[in-house]
C-alpha cells in the first residue's frame, strides 16, 4: 500500500515536471518571437538613424550583389537586407555566406571570435513544432506562417575552404554614359509605358505610365536607369498586376507615401542588383527616413513586408523580360 501511494506520488510530480517543461517551452515561444522580429527591426532602425540604409551597399566595396548561399543561389527577402546590413558595417566584399556546420563540412573553420550574423526563415506550420514562431497570419490556403532564426558567418569569417571555391570578385562598376540597348528592351518588355518629357520622374497609376525627364538631363546613364527602375517597382503595383495597398492609397497619408516609397527604394535596389547595376539614391527621399523609422517602431513585422513587396515587385519587372525573350525565341 506504501508503495503504491509512492509510486502514486511520483506519477503525479512526474506529471508536474512535465507540464513545467511544456509551459517553459510555451514562454520561451513567445519569447524568441519577439526577438527575431523586434532584433531586425532595431537593427534597421539603429542604421537609418546613423545615415545608412542596409539596401544601399557599396558597389565600390564589391558588396551590391545579392549574398549568396553556399550552394550558390541567393538569398530572399529579408535576409538580403540583414547581410547586406553586416556587409556594410564589417566590411565584407565576399558575397558567400554559410552556417558554422557547412562550413565544417567543407574542410573549414569559424575563425575564433568571430560573430555570426542573425537570419530567419519562413514557412508553414503542418505539424507541431515547439521551436516555430507563428506569426499569427492565416489563411484556409497557406495554413498558419511560422519563423525561424539560424546563425551564418560570411566567407570572410572562415579559414581552411577549398581555396578557389568562393572567390571575392573584383568590384565591376558599368559608368554607363549612353543609352543602354538591352536596359532599353528590358523596360519595353516590362510593358508599362514609359515617356520622357518635362516634368519630373513620376508612375501615374491612373493612366498606367512612368514620366521620366529626357535622358540627356541625368547625370550618368545608371542615374537614368535606377530611377527609372525605381518608378517601374512603383509600377507593380497596379491594380492589374501586384494590387498593392500602399500604391491605391498613396495619395491619402504622408505615412503610406512613406510605405510605398520605402518598397520602391528597396525593390529597385533588388533590381539594380540582379542586372549588375548600382543604384542610385533620391535626395528627395531624405524626409522619408524619420517616417520609415517612426513605421518601424510601430510595426515590428514592416521591414519584413516591405522586403517582401520589394522582391515581388523586382522579380515581375524581371520575370516579364525573361518571357518577351523566350517568345521571340520559340
Amino acid at each position: 500500500k506504501p508503495m503504491a501511494g509512492h509510486r502514486l506520488r511520483l506519477t503525479s510530480e512526474k506529471g508536474k515536471m512535465h507540464m513545467t517543461k511544456a509551459t517553459n517551452r510555451s514562454r520561451k515561444s513567445k519569447a524568441v518571437r519577439i526577438d527575431i522580429y523586434e532584433e531586425v527591426t532595431n537593427q534597421i532602425i539603429a542604421m537609418l538613424e546613423a545615415g545608412t540604409k542596409p539596401w544601399a551597399p557599396s558597389w565600390a566595396q564589391g558588396a551590391g550583389s545579392f549574398p549568396l548561399r553556399s550552394c550558390g543561389k541567393h538569398y530572399q527577402g529579408i535576409n538580403i537586407l540583414l547581410l547586406w546590413a553586416t556587409a556594410i558595417t564589417r566590411g565584407y566584399a565576399n558575397p558567400y555566406w554559410m552556417t558554422f556546420k557547412q562550413a565544417l563540412e567543407l574542410g573549414g573553420n569559424v575563425k575564433k571570435g568571430e560573430k555570426g550574423t542573425r537570419v530567419v526563415y519562413v514557412g508553414q506550420i503542418t505539424k507541431k513544432d515547439d521551436d516555430a514562431q507563428a506569426d499569427g497570419d492565416q489563411d484556409e490556403r497557406k495554413g498558419r506562417v511560422f519563423l525561424k532564426h539560424y546563425t551564418v558567418f560570411n566567407v570572410g569569417q572562415i579559414e581552411g575552404l577549398p581555396e578557389g571555391k568562393f572567390p571575392t570578385p573584383e568590384p565591376v562598376i558599368q559608368n554607363r554614359e549612353d543609352r543602354d540597348q538591352s536596359l532599353d528592351a528590358l523596360f519595353a518588355a516590362y510593358g508599362v509605358p514609359i515617356h520622357e518629357q518635362e516634368g519630373g520622374a513620376f508612375y501615374t497609376p491612373l493612366t498606367d505610365r512612368i514620366n521620366m525627364p529626357h535622358f540627356e538631363s541625368f547625370t550618368s546613364a545608371n542615374a537614368f536607369y535606377a530611377t527609372l527602375a525605381h518608378e517601374a517597382i512603383h509600377s507593380t503595383g497596379h491594380r492589374d498586376r501586384l494590387n498593392r495597398e500602399t500604391l491605391r492609397d498613396y495619395s491619402k497619408s504622408l505615412a503610406i507615401r512613406a510605405r510605398e516609397e520605402l518598397i520602391a527604394e528597396i525593390g529597385a535596389s533588388f533590381f539594380c542588383a540582379a542586372i549588375g547595376m548600382e543604384p542610385t539614391q533620391r535626395e528627395d527621399h531624405a524626409a522619408y527616413v524619420a517616417h520609415w523609422i517612426s513605421h518601424l517602431r510601430n510595426d515590428k513585422k514592416a521591414i519584413f513586408q516591405a522586403a517582401t513587396a520589394a522582391q515581388a515587385a523586382s522579380e515581375l519587372i524581371l520575370k516579364a523580360s525573361e518571357v518577351e525573350a523566350e517568345r521571340h525565341t520559340a
